[in-house]
């Protein structure tokens, strides 16, 4: 009675969305077949397909990632922070900054970086892509109801993927 929270595991899909786009996504379930289908028919419905584990991971680094408010600083002042913490890259834009360690070491630059900038607004592992994949306007469209989908999924954690969207059919996405 109540130990079915025992029965959960933990596990990974991986597959490529519209135009080949790498996703990854971790799953808890404690019905493999039900999530595998759900998973399975989302791909299919826009334009994918589900593949083998280990096909499209090679493309992404595990990563601890970092994340902090715009507000933390600017720029630079979070570039020498992260750097001082023992990161490995900083991602800054509009938003805020994402800074990049390895991932048995997220926890020491976490709480070094909290001493200077304040507490991050997210401490996580990630799958970070190696590279990334500009898409069009259709394609774009298409993988982020694909991933939205996914998110949604009850037993889905996480969603990652390898594409990049220019801000102009970004703006024209959100417009819509």
């Amino acid at each position: 009675e109540g130990g079915d929270a025992d029965n959960f595991e933990a596990i990974r899909y991986e597959g490529y969305g519209p135009g080949g786009i790498a996703v990854i996504v971790e799953a808890l379930t404690d019905n493999r077949n039900r999530t595998a289908g759900v998973v399975r028919s989302l791909f299919t419905k826009y334009g994918g397909n589900l593949a083998e584990t280990g096909s499209v991971a090679f493309m992404f680094n595990r990563m601890g990632e970092i994340a902090f408010k715009r507000e933390a600083g600017s720029p630079d002042e979070v570039l020498e922070a992260a750097l001082e913490a023992g990161a490995e890259d900083v991602v800054s834009d509009g938003e805020g900054h994402a800074i990049y360690c390895a991932p048995e070491d997220l926890s020491d630059v976490s709480a070094r970086l909290a001493q200077r900038l304040g507490e991050p607004s997210a401490s996580k592992v990630v799958w970070k892509p190696r590279m990334t994949t500009p898409v069009d306007q259709e394609r774009a469209e298409l993988l982020i109801k694909l991933m939205t989908s996914l998110d949604e999924e009850d037993d889905v954690q996480n969603v990652y993927s390898n594409f990049e969207v220019s801000n102009e059919i970004l703006s024209k996405l959100t417009a819509a």
